[in-house]
């Protein structure tokens, strides 16, 4: 899991019992925390590798397709290696921590804490990763069907560089020069100290949460006005397209909220009520995260894959839209009548290439 009071326990501490994590620590039962990381991270691995190795299937077509090289299967597969040496991260430390039966390191021990604060950083770092190229699966996937070109070199640079420059900055902040980050002064000290590595983990989520159904309720607009106005009309065959489309956006953003908002509640809860912390609640938290954030990598093999309509036969493209239409429940939209037909338009490239239909 990513979380920036886990990253605080990484610290030099004195044992303290006044120090509110050693308190949550005395309550902490570290073994079936770490078992479930173990496990999540796990599944998390498996279904970044699904997402990278595709099942290769019979027919040259469809292998063909499977192993398309579009733009939006390009940017799915860096988001799952992000996933997966995230994933990687979660493993390695809760095994470790499983092996030597201890999270918050002990007074003196230098080992401890260089270790706690690396796995931190790699973890915290793909995962920041991730948040990126999610969300410009959503801003490549309104560019696409508005026509425009893909950014690459521009996505590239943001997904890898400016997580680098956000970690950094956070954890350097909160471990330079001596790793101390426990009975802090003041409330002032604990701000310059803490919040900025909250800062550097919560506001890329909370970006994301925002920004996403913004372009993919655009997308949905700008897709049924690509295929309704070519052929002035809008079928019950447009309507399955159109329908599978805000269906899949709808899971994606679904997915990332279910996986990353209790980091942002958790968040909340420190920050407002770190002297009166519910301290049961933070550990149910605690667990939750540690559940669903390696399970994301599994969650986006299920909503990023290739999604079929009722039948083969209607899994169609922008340009097979404009050229044939057989259908077999509705010939226009008026019952009789054949519209008139607009001349053709150029029509983006299909959302096909983004495993959607």
């Amino acid at each position: 899991m990513s979380d920036p009071t886990i990253q605080t326990f990484c610290c030099h501490h004195t044992g303290n019992k006044e120090d509110m994590a050693v308190r949550i620590m005395d309550e902490f039962n570290t073994e079936s925390y770490n078992t479930v990381c173990l496990v999540s991270s796990t599944i998390g691995i498996l279904g970044s590798i699904y997402q990278i190795f595709p099942c290769l299937v019979p027919t040259d077509s469809q292998r063909l397709y499977s192993y398309s090289s579009s733009r939006g299967r390009r940017i799915i597969i860096w988001l799952a290696v992000a996933d997966l040496l995230a994933s990687f991260g979660v493993l390695v430390r809760s095994s470790l921590w499983l092996r030597y039966k201890n999270i918050m390191p002990m007074p003196g021990d230098d080992v401890s804490v260089l270790f706690c604060s690396i796995t931190s950083a790699w973890t915290q770092y793909f995962y920041t990763v991730t948040w990126f190229w999610t969300l410009f699966y959503a801003i490549d996937t309104w560019l696409a069907i508005k026509g425009r070109d893909s950014h690459p070199i521009l996505y590239h640079s943001f997904a890898w560089g400016f997580p680098m420059a956000t970690t950094g900055i956070g954890l350097s902040i909160l471990y330079v020069p001596n790793a101390e980050c426990h009975n802090l002064t003041s409330v002032t000290s604990a701000l310059y100290k803490i919040l900025p590595n909250y800062c550097a983990t919560y506001l890329p989520i909370a970006m994301v949460m925002i920004v996403n159904p913004i372009m993919y309720v655009l997308s949905s607009k700008n897709v049924e006005m690509a295929i309704a106005l070519p052929l002035a009309q809008f079928t019950s065959k447009e309507r399955r397209v159109v329908d599978a489309l805000r269906l899949k956006f709808f899971l994606i953003n679904v997915v990332f909220y279910v996986c990353w908002l209790p980091n942002l509640i958790n968040g909340v809860l420190v920050w407002t009520m770190w002297f009166q912390m519910p301290v049961k609640l933070i550990i149910s938290i605690w667990y939750t995260m540690a559940l669903i954030n390696p399970m994301q990598a599994l969650l986006n093999a299920l909503v990023y894959r290739k999604w079929n309509t009722h039948e083969r036969r209607y899994r169609v493209t922008f340009p097979t839209l404009q050229k044939e239409f057989n259908f077999l429940d509705e010939q226009s939209p008026l019952l009789g009548s054949e519209p008139a037909r607009l001349q053709m338009s150029n029509i983006p490239p299909s959302l096909d290439n983004y495993a959607t239909l």
